[in-house]
């Protein structure tokens, strides 16, 4: 791509992505292979559900063609301690739009009320049901935009690169029973008020999950997962996920999801050996968007006895 068409296709992307020029986006949102399989990056309370450590990986947009479309790489790690009581994790994400690079670290402690844990849970599900768990989390945030590399030349606002370290705080509470969950998640509470630069504007994302769990053949084959994912954020539209699911004894994995005018996601997933869980995403764009498709990929290890499958 010769020099013009890559400012202008920075341009395209920078404008299409910062929606109000004084108000940057806190983070990409996770597709839906993402927060269904690397929960902990939608909501630490996530955090410590696993029977045993869980450590995942997973990384979107790395193979799209047009040059500084969206990229995101994120690492992620959680342990239950105290008998499942509490758990610790720790996340790293990074996201690339354009000119813009956002790097988050963070650390997590949960804590969970327990209910009836044996009750209506078939034998190979993956987070433990019949739990309340809430998570504080403490980061840091480095922000870049690379202001100067869009060649605007006249204008203030784009006269200087921004560089910026954002202090977060982070809060999360998961309701979590066999047939149903419901979350709430707020990355950075503080948004901006730490924030190291003076002139950045960094908006705050809110997200809600619902999910539900239809069982077959009395809980021993077949999980049926519809689910929504609603995000809000201030200075960006209202997002919600439409997703559902099906998942065979930890075998195989297959699911489809729309999200509101941007996007059809596709995945399917395979459980190899007992400690290793692969899923492939999908990300089908249309109303003409210009960044095209995306294709993303979670690869998860549970350590100890891993997924539980027969």
């Amino acid at each position: 791509m010769n020099r013009t068409m890559y400012q202008f296709a920075l341009l395209a992307i920078y404008f299409l992505f910062q929606i109000d020029g004084s108000k940057l986006q806190a983070q990409q949102t996770p597709l839906f292979a993402e927060y269904n399989y690397n929960p902990y990056l939608i909501n630490t309370a996530y955090a410590g559900l696993a029977p045993s450590t869980e450590v995942s990986l997973s990384n979107t947009g790395f193979f799209n063609q047009v040059e500084g479309s969206p990229r995101s790489f994120a690492l992620s790690l959680h342990t239950p301690l105290n008998r499942g009581k509490v758990g610790l994790g720790a996340g790293f994400i990074r996201d690339e739009i354009g000119v813009t690079t956002s790097t988050n670290a963070f650390a997590t402690y949960s804590y969970k009320i327990f209910f009836d844990t044996k009750k209506n849970r078939p034998y190979w599900q993956v987070y433990t049901p019949n739990s309340l768990s809430f998570a504080i989390t403490g980061g840091l945030q480095q922000y870049q935009d690379n202001l100067l590399d869009l060649g605007i030349v006249g204008d203030p606002n784009f006269a200087q690169n921004i560089n910026a370290s954002i202090p977060t705080i982070g809060l999360g509470i998961l309701l979590n029973l066999a047939d149903f969950l419901l979350g709430f998640s707020a990355p950075n509470v503080l948004g901006d008020t730490l924030a190291t630069d003076d002139n950045l504007d960094l908006s705050n994302a809110y997200y809600g999950y619902f999910g539900y769990r239809f069982y077959s053949n009395i809980f021993e084959e077949i999980m049926i997962k519809p689910n929504v994912l609603a995000k809000y954020e201030n200075g960006a539209p209202f997002q919600v996920d439409f997703n559902i699911a099906m998942s065979y004894k930890n075998r195989f994995e297959l699911g489809t999801g729309y999200r509101t005018n941007s996007s059809i996601n596709l995945l399917a997933g395979v459980y190899l050996l007992k400690n290793i869980r692969a899923i492939y995403n999908y990300n089908l764009a249309f109303n003409n968007n210009p960044l095209g498709n995306t294709h993303g990929i979670v690869v998860s290890y549970l350590f100890g006895e891993g997924y539980h499958r027969d």
